[in-house]
């Protein structure tokens, strides 16, 4: 069984005080918590765990010692009735969470190891669809316990009512809050009874089915063909059809390209999202939008887009942020400018070269080859992917009974 005491401890402050703390054994084990008071050693009586009445506050200093001693106690007893093998890190959770049982602390931490994990597009999202739902409840913070399904209800109308949100987006906002929760139960700073999201009489999260798009073989013929005279609209179009010719490889992975990745004229290169190595043949249509860029080649391992240089690489996050502000200012220009221009009738952003790759690709190229290509770990995945893409059966179908 655990042992709960209260402690001075040895390593003294600059001010020449030492910090209290609660110490939880068990097993030979120990962990301290600060209680966030200091006294000088001669005014602490360690046999009775107490601060001597020479301290101007011994009364209330004592008081408090004894209350946290007991709430300690009981936490521990607490724990260890729900599990009798539990460590004393756990015990130590369960006596101080990381954070308490309210939502902002919560969400906040959330949000930093998201940041601390370098995962930056995630986090810019989940951010403001936080701030959203802090805005919500007022501006404050609310204890998990208020959170409730009735609340919830309230939150996706304003959502889709004041804020014009989609369905599907709405659902991001709910699984970002239910991922709060998540982490709080799992931190033992909540209680799994408050939990709103899943079974009967709660809030079920279920994505929408998304439509996903290409644009046509001659849109793409119009975007190749098109003359465009502005550096920057003929930058955007090159990072575009780098991507559809290379079978829609992710953007991202486009603006992370090193001369060094081309050898023997094919390209070798490790997608960024599941770290799968393969290798391709370079098309001549590519090495002509390469052509444009050996100019700026500085060294044999530099990159080819100008994007990223000057960058440190491994600062995951700095990385991905400036993808997204390079992808968004892609994507304005692609729709904004570019469309008008070349006058293509579909969508065009970056992430649509994959969707139109995947459109052309249809079912005409065989799915262990196209699990090959998009580097999906299971082919089971390509089949989801690629029959969004696939018509031919059904307008087969619909022809039989209707007529050509």
């Amino acid at each position: 069984m655990a042992k709960v005491k209260i402690v001075l401890r040895k390593k003294p402050n600059k001010d020449g005080t030492f910090p209290l703390a609660l110490r939880i054994t068990k097993d030979r084990k120990t962990s301290y918590i600060y209680l966030k008071h200091n006294i000088k050693e001669n005014e602490w009586n360690e046999a009775e765990q107490s601060v001597k009445s020479s301290h101007p506050n011994s009364k209330r200093l004592n008081n408090f010692i004894l209350k946290k001693k007991h709430e300690a106690s009981d936490k521990s007893i607490e724990a260890e009735t729900q599990n009798d093998d539990i460590s004393v890190k756990a015990i130590k959770r369960k006596v101080k969470p990381v954070t308490g049982a309210t939502f902002v602390p919560q969400a906040q931490l959330f949000l930093d190891r998201l940041k601390n994990a370098g995962n930056f597009n995630v986090y810019a999202a989940e951010k403001c669809r936080l701030k959203i739902f802090k805005d919500f409840i007022g501006g404050h913070d609310i204890a998990f316990s208020d959170i409730t399904v009735g609340l919830l209800e309230k939150f996706k109308r304003h959502l889709k009512s004041d804020r014009k949100i989609s369905d599907r987006t709405i659902v991001n906002y709910l699984i970002t809050i239910r991922a709060v929760f998540n982490q709080a139960i799992k931190e033992e700073s909540l209680d799994k009874k408050y939990y709103p999201f899943g079974g009967e009489d709660k809030i079920n999260i279920k994505l929408p089915e998304s439509t996903k798009i290409g644009i046509s073989l001659d849109d793409v013929v119009k975007l190749e063909t098109v003359k465009l005279t502005n550096p920057t609209h003929d930058h955007a179009r090159n990072l575009w059809l780098t991507s559809y010719y290379f079978a829609g490889m992710r953007i991202s992975d486009v603006l992370r390209l090193r001369w060094s990745d081309f050898q023997n004229e094919r390209l070798h290169y490790t997608m960024g999202k599941n770290n799968k190595v393969g290798s391709l043949k370079l098309p001549e249509k590519v090495q002509r939008i390469l052509e444009k860029y050996e100019p700026l080649k500085t060294s044999p391992d530099d990159l080819v887009f100008p994007n990223l240089k000057g960058l440190d690489l491994k600062n995951t996050f700095e990385v991905k942020k400036k993808i997204a502000y390079a992808v968004n200012r892609c994507n304005k220009i692609l729709q904004e400018y570019i469309t008008p221009i070349a006058k293509i009738q579909g969508k065009l952003t970056t992430h649509v070269a994959r969707h139109t790759f995947a459109t052309l690709a249809g079912d005409k190229v065989p799915l262990q080859m196209l699990q090959k290509l998009y580097r999906h770990s299971d082919v089971r995945t390509t089949m989801g992917y690629q029959s969004t893409f696939i018509y031919k059966d059904a307008d087969e179908a619909l022809e039989a009974v209707i007529g050509s």
